[in-house]
């Protein structure tokens, strides 16, 4: 093997390597944002039915549909890891 080939090739694998951190950056920000809106899904109709009952459940409502987007942000500090490693 010549030097031209081994470079080649290293800067192959790099090139590789970079694009699979990009792939795997995007699924850990599709996949929790697609489980957080499956999540919310049923939490924001039964929120928005116990306001409709008790005004008083505002509060309590909001923070239960808030809470399935704390995964989201998770999702993108790993992706940000992972960018950026």
């Amino acid at each position: 093997m010549s030097a031209e080939t081994v470079a080649v090739e290293v800067a192959a694998a790099a090139a590789s390597a970079a694009g699979l951190k990009a792939v795997g950056a995007g699924l850990a920000v599709g996949l929790a944002g697609i489980g957080s809106g499956l999540g919310e899904m049923g939490i924001g109709a039964a929120a928005m039915g116990a306001v409709a009952e008790n005004k008083d459940m505002f509060g309590l409502a909001l923070l239960f549909t808030v809470l399935p987007e704390t995964i989201v942000i998770f999702g993108l500090v790993v992706a940000l890891l992972l960018m950026f490693q």
